[in-house]
C-alpha cells in the first residue's frame, strides 16, 4: 500500500507537495519522492525514509514548477532499496513521472513484451516502473508531439488494454499536464479536489481525501474505476470512461487499517465504518458471550480505537487506554521484513501495569495478519499484571495472501491460515479470542453507501475479482515477496530471467 498525490497548481506546489505526502505517510514509510516541472524541465528527489526526512530546505528549493507529483512507498513487490524509490521517471516521449499505489498482477508478461517488443529497458524489479513503460509506449505509438486530451485517454485505454490488477496512478508530462486514472474494478482508491485562486483553478489528486482537505482544496470526487482525468498546462480538466467498468470492488481492507478515520473513501467514512465494526463485534458478545468476566476494554492504538469505544458504549464494559504509543516508530503492519517487525513492537507500545493489574481484559485491534505484533502485546498484558486476556478482532480471520498492493504474500505466513478460531487462540497465548463475521464487516463499510455492492475481500475469501489469479500466479509470487525481501532479490531477478530464457527457446 501506498500514498500518491499530484497537484496542478498556477504557481510553485513543491511545499503543497510536500505537506500532502506528510499527511499520507501513514501509508508507507519506506521512501518518499517528489517529482515536479515547470513545463521545460523534471526535477525529481527520491530517497528511502520519511518525508521529513528525505527532503531538506535545498531540496525543497530545487523542485521548482507549478505541476508535481509524490509519493510514499511501503514495499509490496520487489525490494526495500532506493531504486524501487517512486516517482518512477522516463524521458520518453515528453518526459513522463508517474507514481502509483496498487500491484499488477501480469508484470513478467508486460516485462516481457517491454524488453522484446517494445525495446524498453526496465531498470528495476518495481510494477510501477513496467506500467510506467506501458503508458509511455502507449502515448508514443499515438502521437508524440503537440498532445491532445483525446491522445491521453486513447493512450490510458491502452493502458486498460495491457495492465491487469489494481492500480491508482498520477503521471505527469512534462510541458502538457498531469493524468490520474483508476483501473476498472476501482480497487485502489483516488479522489480529487480543486480551489478557485486569483490566478485560477488548481487541483489536487490523493489517495485519500484527508490530504485533499488539509492542502486546502475543496473535496470534488471519487475517480470512478476505469476512469482517466487530465488536467493541461492551462488548468483545465477534462474526463473520459477509458474501458466499461467490471463493477466496482473497493479494497475493505482501506477501512480495516490502512486509511485515516478522517477520511471518506468512495463516498464511505472510515471512522463511521470503524464505529460500525465495533458496533457489530459488541453483538457478537452481547449475543455469544453473555456470561464473560470481562472487566475493561483496551484498544490497541491508534487504528482500533474506535471500534473499541464504539464495543464499549454498547456492551457497558468499562473502556481504559492502556497502551502507550511511541509516534516515531512506523507502523510495524507495513514495516519491510519480519525481523524488524518482531523488534519494533515493544519499542512502539508500552502497557500502563495500573489498568492491566489484576484485570480480566479485551484487547481490541483492527486485524490479526501474521500474528507476531498480537502474541507480543498479549505477552505484554500478562507481564503488566492481566489476570485474564482476551482478544477481539475487528476484522474476519486472513486466511489468503493479497495480492492487489498489500504486504500478505504467502499463506502460510498468516496465523489464521489451515487453522480453527481455538487453534489461532492457542497460538496467540489468549485466554479467549473473538473475530469479526466477514458480513458484518461488508455490512459496516456498506451501510456508508449502499450504492458499492461489494468490496475486494480476497484475503479473507480467496476469491480474487480480477479473475487472473490462479495457483500457479501465488506460486510465483511467493518466490518474490517474502518477508525477508533483500534475502530474495535474486529470486526474483532469477524468475524474470527464466521467463527472458522460455522466451527465446
Amino acid at each position: 500500500m501506498c500514498g500518491i498525490l499530484a497537484v496542478a497548481g498556477k504557481d510553485d506546489v513543491n511545499q503543497l507537495l510536500f505537506e500532502g505526502l506528510t499527511v499520507l505517510q501513514h501509508r508507507g514509510q519506506d521512501a518518499a519522492g517528489i517529482a515536479t516541472s515547470d513545463e521545460k524541465r523534471v526535477f525529481l528527489k527520491k530517497n528511502q525514509g520519511l518525508v521529513r526526512d528525505v527532503f531538506t530546505s535545498d531540496d525543497m528549493m530545487n523542485l521548482k514548477g507549478n505541476m508535481g507529483l509524490g509519493h510514499v512507498r511501503y514495499p509490496t513487490a520487489g525490494v526495500s532499496s532506493i531504486s524501487e524509490a517512486q516517482p518512477f521517471y522516463v524521458n520518453s516521449p515528453c518526459g513522463i513521472a508517474l507514481a502509483h499505489n496498487g500491484n499488477l498482477t501480469n508484470t513478467y508478461e508486460l516485462k516481457r513484451d517491454l524488453f522484446f517488443d517494445q525495446l524498453r529497458h526496465v531498470n528495476t524489479d518495481s510494477d510501477s516502473e513496467v506500467l510506467l513503460n506501458v503508458f509511455a509506449h502507449e502515448l508514443y505509438r499515438i502521437n508524440n508531439v503537440n498532445i491532445q486530451p483525446e491522445d491521453i485517454f486513447t493512450a490510458c485505454t491502452g493502458v486498460y488494454k495491457r495492465c491487469a490488477g489494481a492500480f491508482a496512478v498520477v503521471l505527469m508530462i512534462t510541458g502538457v499536464g498531469i493524468v490520474a486514472f483508476r483501473d476498472k474494478h476501482g480497487i485502489r482508491p483516488v479522489s480529487y479536489g480543486s480551489r478557485e485562486t486569483e490566478n485560477g483553478t488548481e487541483f489536487a489528486i490523493a489517495s485519500e481525501s484527508v490530504a485533499i482537505d488539509t492542502l486546502g482544496f475543496n473535496f470534488v470526487r471519487d475517480i470512478r474505476p476505469g476512469e482517466a482525468i487530465f488536467i493541461n498546462i492551462n488548468g483545465e480538466l477534462f474526463s473520459r470512461q477509458c474501458v466499461v467498468k467490471s463493477g466496482h470492488y473497493p479494497c475493505i481492507f482501506e477501512h480495516v487499517y490502512f486509511a485515516r478515520p478522517d477520511s471518506i473513501i468512495d463516498g464511505i467514512s472510515v471512522h463511521k465504518a470503524r464505529m460500525r465494526m465495533g458496533e457489530s463485534l459488541a453483538n457478537k458478545i452481547v449475543e455469544n458471550w453473555f456470561s464473560h468476566d470481562i472487566d475493561v476494554v483496551i484498544p490497541i492504538p491508534d487504528t482500533a480505537r474506535t471500534a473499541a469505544l464504539e464495543l464499549s458504549n454498547i456492551t457497558g464494559i468499562k473502556y481504559r487506554e492502556g497502551f502507550i504509543k511511541n509516534r516515531y516508530i512506523a507502523r510495524t503492519f507495513i514495516m519491510p521484513g519480519q525481523a524488524q517487525r518482531q523488534k519494533s513492537v515493544r519499542q512502539k507500545l508500552n502497557a500502563i501495569g495500573l489498568e492491566f493489574r489484576g484485570k480480566n481484559v479485551l484487547l481490541v485491534d483492527d486485524s490479526i495478519v501474521r500474528g507476531t505484533t498480537s502474541k507480543q502485546i498479549i505477552e505484554m498484558a500478562r507481564e503488566a499484571g492481566a489476570n485474564k486476556v482476551y482478544f477481539a478482532s475487528a476484522a474476519p480471520p486472513v486466511r489468503f495472501p493479497n495480492v492487489y498492493g498489500i504486504d500478505m504474500p504467502t499463506s502460510e505466513e498468516l496465523i489464521a491460515y489451515n487453522r480453527d478460531d481455538l487453534q489461532i487462540c492457542r497460538t496467540l497465548g489468549a485466554d479467549g479470542l473473538i473475530y469479526q463475521d466477514l458480513n458484518s464487516l461488508v455490512a459496516a463499510a456498506q451501510r456508508g453507501n449502499p450504492e458499492i455492492l461489494a468490496f475486494e475481500q480476497s484475503c479473507f475469501t480467496g476469491e480474487y475479482v480480477t479473475g487472473d489469479v490462479t495457483d500457479e500466479y501465488l506460486f510465483k509470487l511467493s518466490k518474490t515477496r517474502t518477508v525477508d525481501r533483500d534475502q530474495n532479490h535474486d529470486d526474483f531477478n532469477e524468475t524474470v530471467t527464466d521467463l527472458f530464457s522460455q522466451m527465446n527457446e
